[in-house]
């Protein structure tokens, strides 16, 4: 499957200079004429994309987790992780799944991917994953405690629209929030969180 990378809305130009390269950041600037005819320096923060995966069991229960991370408040969310340099986004699904949750997909269906921030070349890739197949125990890095939890459609729903504040993909609250006011939009998420569809 060919995954094509969803275009930012503020491109970074050919001629832009990285200025900075971190782990997970990376800084570039470029100078640009402004409509007054002057220049100006400009500067955009690039990282590595994200996917996002939500495990959906036979019995059609999602797999989530509660998480906590040095540094932050205990947060909670499903599958997800950075796309390494260098790796195919499908790849990066394949590995965080297997990582946060010990299942392997026989199905992975790409749900959505966008950029959201301007000024951040960030792309978020959100898989649902069907056909799951436990096949080791969670392998996690020593920076995450995760405590798996399962939760019904409707549940996941309730919980994003309840819970959001404390949900770790603020991309998606907006499809919660529209499934449980709009009847079509719940349809939809049901037909796509189907395990057998």
């Amino acid at each position: 499957m060919q995954i094509q990378r969803p275009k930012s809305k503020q491109p970074i130009p050919e001629n832009a200079r990285k200025v900075f390269e971190g782990k997970i950041f990376d800084v570039y600037q470029w100078e640009q004429e402004i409509y007054d005819g002057t220049k100006k320096t400009f500067e955009k923060v690039q990282r590595l994309d994200t996917v996002v995966v939500f495990p959906v069991l036979p019995d059609g229960k999602i797999f989530l987790l509660e998480e906590k991370q040095p540094g932050c408040e205990p947060f909670w969310a499903t599958v997800a992780g950075k796309v390494e340099r260098g790796e195919d986004v499908l790849e990066a699904a394949k590995r965080e799944l297997l990582e946060e949750s010990g299942y392997e997909a026989g199905r992975l269906e790409l749900w959505k991917a966008e950029q959201l921030i301007r000024k951040v070349d960030w792309a978020i890739y959100v898989f649902i994953a069907k056909d799951l197949k436990k096949v080791s125990e969670m392998n996690l890095d020593g920076g995450e405690q995760i405590e798996p939890k399962t939760a019904s459609l409707d549940e996941l729903i309730d919980m994003v629209t309840t819970r959001y504040q404390t949900f770790d993909e603020p991309e998606l609250i907006p499809d919660f929030f529209e499934a449980k006011l709009n009847p079509k939009k719940k349809k939809e998420l049901e037909t796509l969180f189907d395990p057998k569809s």
